[in-house]
C-alpha cells in the first residue's frame, strides 16, 4: 500500500472529476425530462415515461456490450479511452439538442419520436464514456481500502455536478421562468452541454498517460466470434458476489427510477415549493458530498465495506418516508413555507450523505469482484462488471419510469400546473401509491447484498494469488 496522500496524485482528481458528466447528464434525466416532456413538449405523463423506459432499455444493453469490448480493446491510448474521446464528439452536442428542439414538434407522435432519439442518442454517449472511466479504478488502485477514497471523491464529483447545475437552474433558469416554460430548459441545455463537453476532455487527457501505460489485454475483442465473447460475458456474470450486488440493482433500480423521475412532482406539487425554494434545497445538498467523502473511507475501514453500506443504506430508508407522513398527518408546517423548505432540506442532507456512502462502498465492493473473478478466469472484466451493475439498475429502473409517469396519470397530475389544483386527496394517493413501493424494494434489496461474502482478508488473498500466478 503506497503512503502517498491519494490527493498529491493529479490522476486522482481527473478520475474524480469525470463524474461531472454523468452527474448532469443523470440529473436532467432523473429530475427534469419526464416533467420537460410532459409539461412543456405535451407528451402525456405515460407516453413520456415509455420512451424514457426505452431508451434506458438500450442504454442497459450497449452497456454490457461495451464493458467487455473496452476489457478487451488494445490500442496506444491504452483499453479505455477511444471510447472516451469518441463520447466527447456524441453527448454534448445530443445533450444541447433534446432540451433545444431542432425541428418543429406538431404532433404527439413527432414529439414522441423525438425524444426518443435523442435520448437514446444521449445514453449511448453517456455509456461510451462512464463505463470505460469507471472501469479504470482497479487497475489505478489495488489497496481495499484505498478504493473506497478514488470512489467518494468520483461520487462526490458527480453530486457535486449535478446538484450544482441543479441549483442554478431553479435559481436562475427552469425555475425562474416555470417548470412548464420552454425558454428555461434550452438555457440549461446549452450550459450542461458546455460543462459535460469540459469534463470529458479534461478527464480524458488528464489520464490519458496513466492509462496508456497499463497492462494490454490478453486477447482482443473478436466480432466475428460474437457466441464465443457472449459466453465469456456469462461466464465472468456467474461470479457469486458479482450476483448479490447484480441483484441488489435489479431490486432498488425500480425504485431509484420511481423517486428520482417524481422528484419535481413531489417537491412543486406535494410540498409547494418554487423554484426559488427547490434551489435552496440543493444548496444545502452541496454539503452532502464534502461530508460522505470522509465518512465512506472512515465507515468502510472500520466497519467493512458491506456493513457500513447496508447501514448506510437503512438509515436513508428510515428517512425518506417521514416528511410525506408528517405532511399527510398535519404535523408539519404550511405548504410552500420557509419552515418547510428547512425541515425538508435537513432530511435530504442526510439522505444523500448516506446515499452517498452506500454508492462508494458497494461500488468499491464491485472493484474487489475484479481479482476474485480474474483468478476463477483469467480475464480481467472490470468494464464488464461496472457495465452489468448499471445494466441492473438502468434495466429495471426503466420500470421505476414507467410507474411515475403512471402514476402520475392515476392521481391526476396529468395537465396540472399550479399548485393550488393539487387535492389533500391527490396527495394521500401519490404518497400511498410511491413510498410503500419505493421503500419495501430498497429493504429486499438489503438482503440480498447481504449475501456479498468478500472482506478485506480475502481481498488480500486473492491479490497475493494472483501475483504468485505471475511469477509462475
Amino acid at each position: 500500500m503506497s503512503t502517498v496522500a491519494l490527493e498529491k496524485n493529479p490522476t486522482f482528481w481527473f478520475y474524480g472529476s469525470a463524474s461531472i458528466a454523468y452527474g448532469i447528464k443523470n440529473n436532467a434525466f432523473s429530475y427534469l425530462l419526464l416533467i420537460y416532456a410532459n409539461q412543456v413538449l405535451g407528451l402525456p405523463g405515460y407516453k413520456a415515461s415509455i420512451a424514457l423506459a426505452i431508451a434506458m432499455l438500450w442504454d442497459a444493453v450497449s452497456d454490457l456490450f461495451l464493458g467487455h469490448w473496452s476489457d478487451k480493446t488494445h490500442s496506444r491510448l491504452g483499453r479505455r479511452h477511444p471510447f472516451m474521446y469518441a463520447a466527447f464528439f456524441l453527448l454534448p452536442i445530443t445533450f444541447f439538442g433534446l432540451f433545444n428542439p431542432v425541428v418543429t414538434l406538431s404532433s404527439e407522435d413527432q414529439t414522441f419520436i423525438y425524444v426518443l432519439v435523442f435520448a437514446l442518442l444521449i445514453r449511448t454517449g453517456t455509456t461510451l464514456f462512464e463505463v470505460p472511466s469507471t472501469a479504470l479504478l482497479p487497475d489505478l488502485e489495488q489497496d481495499y481500502d484505498r478504493r473506497n477514497k478514488w470512489l467518494a471523491l468520483r461520487h462526490a464529483f458527480g453530486w457535486t455536478g449535478g446538484n450544482g447545475i441543479h441549483m442554478i437552474n431553479f435559481a436562475f433558469w427552469v425555475g425562474a421562468y416555470g417548470v412548464a416554460v420552454q425558454a428555461g430548459y434550452s438555457i440549461y441545455g446549452l450550459v450542461g452541454a458546455l460543462v459535460i463537453a469540459a469534463a470529458i476532455l479534461v478527464s480524458a487527457a488528464g489520464t490519458q498517460k496513466v492509462a496508456a501505460a497499463m497492462p494490454p489485454p490478453d486477447e482482443p475483442f473478436r466480432l466475428r466470434e460474437i457466441r464465443r465473447e457472449i459466453m465469456q460475458i456469462f461466464q465472468s456474470l456467474s461470479n457469486k458476489n458479482f450476483a448479490a450486488l447484480f441483484f441488489y440493482g435489479l431490486t432498488v433500480g425500480i425504485a431509484g427510477g420511481l423517486g428520482t423521475a417524481l422528484y419535481l412532482y413531489n417537491t412543486t406539487y406535494f410540498f409547494g415549493f418554487t423554484g426559488a425554494q427547490i434551489s435552496v434545497t440543493a444548496i444545502g445538498v452541496l454539503i452532502s458530498p464534502l461530508i460522505a467523502y470522509w465518512a465512506a473511507p472512515y465507515f468502510g475501514q472500520r466497519y467493512g465495506k458491506k456493513k457500513a453500506a447496508i447501514g448506510a443504506i437503512l438509515v436513508n430508508i428510515a428517512l425518506y418516508p417521514m416528511p410525506y407522513i408528517l405532511l399527510l398527518m398535519d404535523y408539519w408546517p404550511p405548504l410552500g413555507s420557509w419552515a418547510s423548505l428547512y425541515i425538508y432540506s435537513l432530511f435530504i442532507v442526510v439522505e444523500v450523505v448516506c446515499g452517498i456512502i452506500g454508492g462508494v462502498l458497494l461500488d468499491s465492493m464491485m472493484a474487489d469482484v475484479v481479482e476474485d473473478s480474474e483468478l476463477k478466469t483469467n480475464r480481467r472484466s472490470e468494464g464488464l462488471f461496472y457495465a452489468a451493475r448499471g445494466f441492473a439498475a438502468k434495466a429495471i429502473s426503466a420500470g421505476g419510469i414507467v410507474g411515475a409517469g403512471t402514476i402520475v396519470s392515476l392521481v391526476g397530475l396529468d395537465g396540472v400546473t399550479s399548485v393550488d389544483d393539487v387535492t389533500r386527496e391527490i396527495r394521500t394517493d401519490l404518497a400511498s401509491l410511491f413510498l410503500p413501493l419505493y421503500c419495501g424494494l430498497y429493504i429486499v434489496g438489503l438482503v440480498i447484498v447481504s449475501r456479498y461474502r468478500i472482506t478485506r482478508d480475502d481481498h488480500e488473498e486473492h491479490l497475493a494469488a494472483l501475483a504468485e500466478r505471475k511469477v509462475n
